[in-house]
């Protein structure tokens, strides 16, 4: 949900919500997390991805800058090499994980998929809990990870279904 009033810049990065909200052309736009299959699936796949992949960092719910006044906050973000300087990531990341929500909206998830592909994030991880299934989004489409492994563009990381969903 969108708030009506518009926010500057100024007061969003100044100020944190909990959970944090995106920040689209000047209005908090809520995001829906909160019920355990949804902490279960973001937590498994920061956990796995930070004990398993070297090179690359990992964080939950970090601030990307897709835009100058486009902020979206994905449930998982892994950046190539180390730690990202300051406190928000402004270059493109490896790849943007979002986890699916009951109350997500089709249009709404497409929205910030296209965002960090706009942004040239390679890669785009949509995690739907509920169903125990993913997807791949890269700028030259979307695919299922049938095979039960969610890859980046690059091939370097990878993360298998069974490291997500345990009881898949």
């Amino acid at each position: 949900m969108t708030t009506l009033a518009i926010t500057p810049i100024a007061d969003y990065l100044g100020h944190i919500t909990h959970p944090d909200c995106d920040y689209v052309d000047g209005h908090l736009v809520e995001r829906n997390v909160g019920e355990i299959s949804h902490s279960d699936a973001q937590g498994r796949t920061y956990a796995f991805i930070l004990s398993n992949a070297g090179g690359f960092w990992t964080g939950v719910e970090a601030r990307v800058q897709v835009r100058a006044d486009r902020f979206r906050v994905p449930d998982v973000v892994v950046v190539r090499g180390g730690h990202p300087a300051g406190r928000i990531i402004t270059s493109p990341p490896e790849v943007a994980i979002e986890v699916l929500s009951p109350d997500d909206r089709a249009a709404d998830v497409q929205a910030r998929i296209d965002d960090y592909l706009q942004f040239r994030a390679p890669t785009v991880w949509l995690i739907d809990p509920e169903s125990q299934r993913a997807w791949i989004h890269t700028k030259d489409g979307s695919h299922e990870a049938s095979d039960g492994v969610l890859r980046n563009l690059a091939g370097d990381l990878e993360v298998p279904l069974t490291a997500v969903f345990p009881i898949h």
